[in-house]
């Protein structure tokens, strides 16, 4: 997909919109990693740290709240938003 990358900085709440957004353009590696740890029951904590970049020692509340926010977000790209990139 054109925009996305690699280590993008990421946000503590993804941008919610009904349609895809350039933050999910530039984040679209980072939700199929998410998509994928959670597939194969990866902990939170691992992917705060592991895909998100996140020390949830250091900031227990802000990294899962992340985590939650970036993996819901990747639910909706899957089951939704890759409508948007059909047309």
């Amino acid at each position: 997909m054109a925009g996305a990358e690699l280590d993008p900085p990421i946000a503590d709440k993804v941008p919610w919109s009904e349609t895809l957004t350039e933050y999910d353009k530039q984040h679209f590696v980072v939700y199929l990693r998410l998509l994928d740890a959670d597939e194969e029951g990866a902990s939170r904590v691992e992917m705060a740290r592991m895909i998100l970049g996140m020390e949830p020692n250091e900031q227990p509340e802000r990294a899962l709240a992340a985590v939650e926010s970036h993996l819901e977000r990747a639910r909706w790209v899957a089951e939704h938003g890759f409508l948007d990139l059909l047309k």
